[in-house]
């Protein structure tokens, strides 16, 4: 009963249509389908040739410079030392937590913080809590701007932040966008407001504690791009450091070692100036200075190759030049044996940098 019950409800097949009515349908559709061919074949030649016509409208080094220079300026696919957790920065130095910050949509920044040595003891077993409470604490704030190449964990960057650290310093040492476990892509608008970010993420955090800008080598011409930003905003930052600075990008390139070999060779350095202003790279720490009011101390060895000395003192004279205040000026030049990286081994390092702030916070 079951199954005539269910033959009875069904529905009864519809009348298939005869089998010319079908193939006459199907030819109506093959007719529509070739007269729109003829304007999809011409719509997909028009975008092959404005593609063509886009990639043969520039010569080659055109295409291969900008990338090339972005690579040998910030130098940051290099992410040595290799095999470090970053997110675990007690295995490298300690009293020191990791944090991330994030700046603007697709970018967050990885940041650590580390505490004066004095604080060591407290700071043991503590979270990320006690560590950004601790910013209040009367001991000056280091916000650290790297150079190129490597990341927070690299062996002269921990060596200069241990010297800080136990000269009293809280140290802040920042990764801009792109460099170790930091997501977005360099550019210099970006480390720019990467570092303005973290300078106002630190200064609403620490009560009446200042806090210092410190670049070094690349990262001068970032605390410097920052500083002026938040000059014409009317507030002034605290205080800045630059250690092995240029004038900008533009000298610093045509200097730059990799590139030395390649100035005689015909228009390199037309095509060298062309992709830094493609890229928009400019640093330009002689101009900036001429806009600054903050206390702004010059640090350089002798026997700097990558940077040379003639270039920190050409900035000073800019700078003492152009501040009212000349007090405010001042420039360390430290003996052969510490070179580019290595002024954190001089003994009279953080001797310098203490008397200075200490005679501009006072």
């Amino acid at each position: 009963m079951e199954a005539q019950d269910c033959q009875a409800a069904a529905m009864p097949e519809p009348p298939r249509p005869p089998a010319r009515d079908c193939l006459a349908g199907w030819w109506d559709m093959v007719e529509r389908n070739l007269r729109s061919f003829p304007h999809s074949c011409s719509t997909l030649g028009r975008k092959i040739a404005a593609l063509y016509d886009s990639f043969t409208s520039k010569s080659l080094k055109e295409h291969v410079f900008p990338p090339l220079i972005d690579m040998l300026i910030y130098f940051n696919f290099f992410k040595a030392p290799f095999l470090v957790d970053l997110k675990k920065p007690e295995l490298k130095i300690p009293h020191t937590v990791n944090f991330y910050l994030t700046v603007e949509p697709g970018v967050m920044l990885g940041i650590w913080h580390t505490v004066p040595s004095c604080r060591a003891e407290d700071a043991k077993g503590k979270d990320r809590g006690w560590y950004e409470a601790a910013l209040r604490d009367g001991n000056p704030i280091i916000v650290y701007l790297h150079g190129s190449a490597e990341h927070r964990a690299a062996s002269h960057r921990l060596r200069l932040v241990k010297v800080l650290s136990d000269g009293g310093f809280h140290v802040l040492s920042v990764d801009y966008r792109g460099f170790g476990d930091s997501t977005g892509k360099p550019t210099e608008e970006g480390l720019t407001v990467d570092a303005i970010c973290v300078y106002e993420w630190t200064k609403t955090r620490s009560g009446i504690t200042p806090v210092c800008l410190w670049g070094h080598s690349l990262g001068t011409g970032v605390a410097t791009n920052a500083a002026k930003v938040l000059e014409e905003k009317g507030c002034p930052v605290d205080a800045i450091v630059l250690e092995a600075p240029f004038t900008n990008m533009w000298v610093a390139s045509i200097n730059y070692p990799l590139l030395k070999i390649y100035r005689n060779i015909p228009g390199f350095l037309r095509t060298l100036m062309d992709a830094l202003r493609k890229d928009k790279i400019v640093f330009p720490n002689d101009e900036n200075v001429k806009f600054l009011s903050s206390p702004l101390l010059i640090l350089h060895g002798e026997d700097d190759r990558t940077v040379p000395l003639e270039y920190g003192k050409k900035l000073y004279e800019i700078a003492h030049k152009a501040y009212r205040n000349k007090e405010r000026v001042k420039m360390v030049i430290f003996p052969p044996g510490f070179q580019h990286n290595l002024l954190c081994k001089s003994p009279t390092l953080l001797i310098a940098v203490r008397d200075f702030l200490s005679k501009q916070w006072s």
